[in-house]
C-alpha cells in the first residue's frame, strides 16, 4: 500500500465513521464531534485525491471539507 493509498483510506475511514456514529444515533449530526470526522476524513482524502492526482476526487473531497468547516462554525455552543 503506498503513502497516497494510507492518506486517502484514513480520510475515507473517519467520513465512513462519521456516517456509521450518526446512522446508529451515538452522535447528533449537529455536533463538533461529527463536523471534525468530516473535516479530518475530507481533508485527509483530499491531500490523498491531490496525491494520486484525481480533479474529480479532489472536488469532492475539497466540497466537503468546505461544507464540514462552515457547518462547524453554524452550530450553537452548548452555553450559548
Amino acid at each position: 500500500m503506498t503513502y497516497a493509498d494510507l492518506i486517502t483510506t484514513g480520510g475515507v475511514f473517519f467520513i465512513l465513521l462519521a456516517f456509521l456514529l450518526t446512522t446508529f444515533n451515538l452522535i447528533h449530526a449537529k455536533t463538533s464531534a461529527y463536523f471534525l470526522l468530516n473535516i479530518a476524513g475530507g481533508g485527509l482524502a483530499l491531500y490523498g485525491s491531490i496525491l494520486i492526482q484525481s480533479v474529480p476526487f479532489a472536488v469532492l473531497e475539497g466540497v466537503w471539507t468546505l461544507v464540514a468547516v462552515i457547518g462547524l462554525f453554524k452550530i450553537k455552543p452548548l452555553n450559548a
